[in-house]
């Protein structure tokens, strides 16, 4: 761990090193460095970005067969052996208030619901947990959410100490992971958390700020928090601030009657769905009697065929469910422009077998679809009306000629 520098000091952001190897991958630079403060990504923490004497450092990784810390490049580093290394410090110190925050959040669980984290994830634009258990009350998710930001408040110290596997385990710690070799780094926070972990943290709960829970995902016996701290937090306040201006605005209204305001709008949205959609039944009953009153007497049934443009939006299966709901009727229904639909449907008591009509019609459009003998709906191509009334007027006299 000599070498990993961020492992004691996560505030250093600029220093100097001294290139140890050189590797080209699939067209991809990286470097090793004598001794490094950049953080590569693990335990749910991302990697840290920069530059190596100018060059843009954007990946950093380690690699499984020594543990080496590979600094990705956007391109070849020059020859010289020594670099000076600066770190992007606003990224950093953000993920430090993140995982910090999540420290803190991770054990206000424990005491105040005895949930324990059992996942954790931090990337640019979430931070969440995984907790083991399955059903918080919203008096919980409160009282957690005030115990963490008291001990954020009261900037209690966060201590950092290496110490063996055996002495670990005569500690209170969350939980001990496995780890490659006997030393085990912790991260204490002053009579609150004491926890293993490898990842950057500030040095006294007070550089959190903040940390608000912002959502609650149950997931089957586990469940999802995700929240913000410090800098995030104020951001998420900000955009949802600028959405309630706008919707205050938009509706005339003060912050106290918003969520009435916005209610009384799904009611009436509600409402007016109920009357459109009664309307457009009205409609297509109105439009499928004279439709019938229009169509060609073939013996006992009438048969209807028509091509509507798409632009007057019918819903071909909605007025084919008007029109065979009369005795004796066999309809052949289209629509026309960007792509063809088409839909034949009858009457339980008219004659036709409308799954084979149809693929008669779509053969000729090169089209796909199918369906019952009573009803068959397909699609292809966008064609001409005239052309696809031709194909109607086919079908039409195959049923009159069957």
């Amino acid at each position: 761990m000599n070498h990993r520098l961020y492992y004691q000091d996560a505030y250093t952001t600029e220093f100097t090193a001294v290139i140890t190897d050189r590797i080209i991958e699939n067209g991809r630079f990286a470097v090793t460095l004598d001794q490094t403060y950049f953080y590569p990504t693990s335990g749910g923490q991302p990697f840290d970005k920069g530059t190596l004497d100018g060059r843009s450092v954007i990946d950093v990784t380690v690699r499984e067969e020594d543990g080496a810390v590979l600094h990705w490049l956007d391109g070849a580093m020059p020859e010289n052996n020594a670099v000076t290394a600066v770190i992007d410090w606003p990224r950093r110190f953000d993920h430090m208030q993140q995982h910090t925050g999540q420290h803190i959040l991770s054990q206000a669980f424990i005491r105040i619901a005895e949930a324990y984290t059992i996942g954790f994830h931090l990337s640019d634009d979430t931070v969440t947990i995984d907790l083991n258990v399955n059903k918080l009350s919203a008096e919980q998710l409160n009282q957690v959410e005030q115990l963490a930001n008291d001990i954020v408040w009261q900037n209690r110290p966060v201590h950092i100490q290496l110490v063996t596997r055996a002495e670990a385990e005569k500690m209170p710690i969350r939980k001990i992971p496995p780890t490659p070799t006997n030393e085990i780094r912790l991260i204490g926070i002053e009579d609150f958390d004491l926890t293993a972990c490898g990842g950057t943290h500030v040095l006294r709960t007070g550089s959190v700020g903040l940390i608000k829970i912002v959502k609650v995902e149950r997931r089957g016996e586990t469940t999802r928090i995700e929240f913000r701290c410090g800098g995030r937090a104020v951001s998420d306040y900000g955009r949802k601030n600028d959405t309630i201006q706008e919707l205050m605005t938009a509706l005339t209204t003060g912050q106290e009657s918003l969520v009435t305001a916005v209610s009384s709008l799904q009611d009436e949205n509600k409402n007016s769905q109920r009357t459109i959609k009664k309307l457009q039944s009205n409609l297509l009953e109105y439009q499928a009697a004279q439709m019938i009153h229009a169509g060609q007497k073939t013996g006992e049934f009438i048969l209807i065929s028509q091509v509507f443009d798409e632009n007057e939006g019918i819903n071909l299966r909605h007025l084919g469910q008007h029109l065979t709901q009369q005795s004796g009727v066999v309809a052949l229904l289209a629509t026309t422009g960007t792509k063809s639909q088409l839909l034949f449907c009858r009457s339980d008591n008219a004659p036709g077998d409308m799954n084979t009509l149809l693929k008669e019609a779509l053969n000729q459009i090169d089209g796909r679809g199918g369906g019952s003998a009573v009803m068959a709906q397909g699609g292809g191509p966008g064609v001409e009306n005239g052309r696809l009334s031709q194909i109607l007027a086919h079908i039409q006299q195959i049923i009159q000629t069957k």
